[in-house]
């Protein structure tokens, strides 16, 4: 027996509202306070939807907790499996030493603090952003900053504010894979649209960095660098977006951005360079150095693979089996005036275990692990205390998916549109707004897209935008509150010891995070209103 939503189970649209919003205010409230840890914070918060789902909206308690397993599921596979592997790479090159060799790589191309500060927290960090994001970018850029001579407060300030163009299509794009499991919109489509936004800003980042670091006069005494990298970005981030995918957007456009600058760097020096510390280190062989990197061009190649048409479609023949939600699938009607008629929503999880760009990273890292001779018992163990490491990152993943999917199917997300949708003919800015301070809230762009993902969708719909391109706002928006996120602060200030200055970390970022987050806002205003996008 189907179950259709009401969007105003309450009798008043004020007091519907209100209490549509009661879950999201908790965990948001929970996860601000800095007392409660994120992964009990997405508990309690779940709890509270299910709670409102089934006494105040009226949802049926069995759909309600179906509804929360199928979003759990769902945090787990592909997400969780996604990011465990990244994070085993990223161990494995740490453990066999080569992590190191990296970064010394790296750091030996430039003595220019504004260069090095380019290269690392933007170009560097990218890259880790898209192999696996949740915080990894900021920590390995933070600490490598700090060994380089910058101080700790520096390097803490200006690695938040450079990893923030690279945000969505972070963990290989887990966050836009999360917005299209909340959605139902077609991920290839969110990639191009997202990618359609983010590249003005992969420009501007690198000349906004040096400006906050070293003064606009300093900026433009190495512009031609910093245009170099944030074009080399940009172009590959747009057209891997649009053609190929949100897979490898990060770490395709940050390899090309490095090496753009390296190329840059042999036949252009940057005039009146201030003094910056030699970094002491021993010659190292090409051969040394590309032993060092290929962990990640394995990944690259592998999960580039595992992202084409061909090869996606070969290993869903074998590996897809679509499995539907009892008691959910086609159980739910979502009602005018949020659709047309009575649509029933689907409920259907896709279990494929080899097409899964995680499963394309375990590969890589097993393979890693074997070329670069780390021992099999020794892999084995390093995976375990992976697994138990980022255990409560994948509970909050878990929590905050099936916090969505309640919200989804109880048409809570909907209430919230409806009222949203008040906003009117200014909503493209407000909405991308929304995405800026969901981010800042909850410390991901993914729980940011999973909260109110759907809620776009809605209220694009009820003010006539297109709704691909409100989740995409979503999206990118919501990366520039990356950089004032309690999460990202807090490793911030471990890799660089600058424990008990978040305050004042905060307080130096905040502004920049508030107007590029406004930038943001007035591009996708201009592309719904005016360009139609």
């Amino acid at each position: 027996m189907t179950w259709s939503q009401a969007y105003d189970p309450l009798g008043s649209p004020v007091l519907s509202t209100l209490v549509a919003l009661v879950p999201i205010v908790i965990l948001l409230g929970a996860l601000a306070s800095h007392r409660i840890r994120a992964h009990w914070a997405a508990v309690g918060g779940l709890a509270v939807a299910i709670t409102i789902a089934v006494f105040a909206i009226g949802m049926p308690a069995d759909l309600a907790l179906r509804a929360a397993a199928f979003g759990a599921a769902y945090g787990l596979f592909p997400l969780g499996w996604i990011i465990l592997n990244t994070i085993f790479l990223y161990r494995l090159s740490v453990e066999s030493g080569t992590f190191e060799t990296v970064q010394r790589s790296l750091a030996s191309l430039s003595t220019d603090r504004r260069i090095q500060l380019v290269l690392i927290a933007f170009s560097f960090g990218a890259f880790f952003e898209g192999a696996a994001g949740f915080g990894t970018p900021v920590a390995v850029t933070a600490a490598l900053l700090v060994g380089l001579g910058f101080s700790p407060l520096d390097a803490s300030v200006f690695s938040l504010i450079a990893n923030t163009a690279p945000v969505a299509f972070g963990a290989l794009g887990t966050p836009l894979i999360a917005l299209q499991g909340v959605t139902g919109l077609d991920l290839k489509e969110l990639s191009a649209q997202v990618g359609r936004q983010l590249p003005f800003f992969s420009v501007i980042v690198p000349f906004w960095l040096i400006a906050a670091y070293a003064g606009v006069k300093k900026m433009w005494e190495v512009w031609p660098a910093l245009l170099t990298a944030g074009l080399a970005f940009a172009i590959p981030q747009y057209l891997v977006s649009n053609f190929h995918g949100p897979w490898l957007v990060d770490i395709i456009a940050a390899v090309c951005s490095m090496a753009a600058l390296t190329i840059l760097l042999k036949f252009w020096r940057p005039p009146n360079a201030p003094p910056a510390p030699a970094v002491t280190q021993a010659a190292e062989s090409k051969g040394t150095v590309w032993r060092a990197w290929m962990p990640w061009l394995i990944l690259s190649v592998l999960v580039f693979a595992w992202g084409t048409p061909q090869v996606k479609g070969f290993l869903n023949s074998i590996s897809a089996p679509q499995i539907q939600v009892t008691g959910l699938h086609l159980q739910v009607l979502r009602t005018p005036p949020v659709v047309a008629k009575d649509t029933a929503e689907a409920a259907v999880f896709s279990f494929n275990w080899i097409s899964a760009s995680g499963s394309a990273i375990c590969i890589a890292a097993l393979l890693s692990g074997l070329l670069l001779g780390v021992p099999v018992k020794r892999m084995g163990r390093l995976y375990g205390e992976t697994v138990v490491k980022i255990g409560p990152s994948l509970l909050t993943i878990s929590a905050m998916l099936a916090l969505g999917y309640v919200t989804r199917y109880s048409g809570t997300d909907a209430i919230l549109g409806l009222a949203f949708a008040h906003t009117g003919y200014f909503y493209p800015f407000f909405g991308t707004m929304l995405g800026w301070l969901g981010v800042a809230l909850t410390g991901s762009d993914t729980s940011s897209n999973v909260l109110f993902g759907g809620l776009q969708v809605i209220t694009a719909q009820q003010v006539g935008v297109n709704p691909t391109l409100m989740a995409a706002a979503n999206s990118s928006g919501g990366v520039m509150g990356k950089m004032i996120d309690a999460q990202s602060i807090v490793v911030a200030g471990t890799a660089t010891q600058t424990r008990g200055q978040e305050g004042t970390i905060l307080r130096r970022v905040f502004w920049h995070s508030l107007v590029l987050a406004s930038l943001v806002g007035v591009l996708v205003f201009v592309q719904a209103r005016i360009f139609r996008s």
